[in-house]
């Protein structure tokens, strides 16, 4: 990833720009975006497109020193422009991630709008149901009027799970320990081992603490339903990944299970609403973990192979968080 001043000139780059440009970040400092990735006059055109405040993205560089293809994705910032620079055997994997971002923020305002027009409604109903109960004399009303409260109840509960997925006005962040959270929300229990391999010079991550818990807690359900013996926690400073929008370290946390495979007919849909391959599940748990990672602006991802699952989380590593400021 780079970052650019309002001319186009490299004011920084991390570590996997120097890698893919083939020098250090202090002699890209100051050259121009066009010195790197070729034909000139489409660098120069996309620029012209982030100055007048447009999000750009095309696929039609190729980068001067290995002259393989790549894909560009142009951004402007508050320090000036964001650049995410994709080989093209990684933009299949850029491309799904950025349909799951907006498979995401439709469910999202679908939530949303639910909240309005359904759960008051709904409220009035349990009410009513519940006087009805309260002031029946005939047993066949108090049944029957038990009954509906017992399924509304129901209804909400799967409306609340629903609604985990909607916008959150109250996505306070504050520094969290998060080998302590892991510790705290995971722990070995009969039959289940549980591994860990911890990073420990990972400062605190400034976090919301209780949707990133949520987020572990349906990591760590998958893993026991799944029939695991075996659950290992991975934290790591993933420095050879980029997160957009993000100037700096990138921290990763991996849980990986030798528990029953997903299916494959179900990976390509895993984060989407609904989708389980359990009996009894509601199919909003991945949903969930994939909300709440957006929400700090990472990303999730399903690995499996040779008899093991794994989700990586990768979330930003603040540049606050670094230097202890709030």
């Amino acid at each position: 990833m780079l970052f650019l001043d309002g001319w186009g000139n490299v004011i920084h780059a991390n570590m996997l720009a120097e890698e893919q440009l083939g020098t250090s970040a202090r002699k890209l400092t100051g050259r121009h975006l066009s010195d790197f990735f070729e034909p000139s006059s489409e660098v120069n055109a996309m620029l012209e497109r982030v100055s007048l405040g447009e999000t750009v993205t095309d696929d039609a560089f190729s980068n001067r020193l290995t002259h393989l293809p790549y894909s560009l994705h142009l951004g402007a910032n508050e320090k000036g422009v964001v650049v995410l620079m994709v080989p093209e055997g990684n933009r299949v994997e850029v491309e799904k991630q950025a349909k799951r971002q907006e498979m995401a923020e439709a469910v999202a305002r679908i939530a949303l709008e639910m909240a309005h027009e359904v759960k008051n409604p709904l409220a009035s109903l349990r009410g009513a149901s519940q006087w009805l109960s309260e002031k029946a004399n005939d047993t066949d009303v108090i049944e029957i009027s038990t009954h509906m409260l017992s399924e509304v109840d129901r209804i909400k509960e799967r409306i609340d799970a629903f609604l985990q997925l909607g916008p959150r006005a109250d996505i306070a962040m504050a520094p969290v320990n998060i080998h302590a959270l892991l510790d705290n929300v995971c722990r070995a229990s009969e039959g289940v081992h549980l591994h860990r391999v911890y990073d420990p010079s990972i400062p605190p991550l400034t976090v919301h603490e209780a949707r990133l818990r949520q987020a572990i807690e349906n990591l760590w359900s998958n893993a026991v339903e799944a029939g695991s013996t075996l659950i290992e926690w991975h934290t790591r400073i993933a420095s050879m990944v980029a997160l957009p929008g993000h100037q700096g370290l990138v921290v990763e946390l991996k849980i990986t299970s030798n528990g029953t495979p997903i299916p494959d007919s179900l990976k390509e849909h895993l984060f989407q609403p609904f989708v389980t391959g359990k009996e009894r599940g509601s199919g909003l748990g991945l949903a969930i973990v994939q909300r709440v990672v957006q929400e700090h602006g990472g990303r999730v991802k399903l690995s499996s192979g040779h008899g093991r699952t794994s989700f990586v989380l990768h979330l930003p590593l603040k540049v606050e968080t670094i230097e202890g400021k709030t």
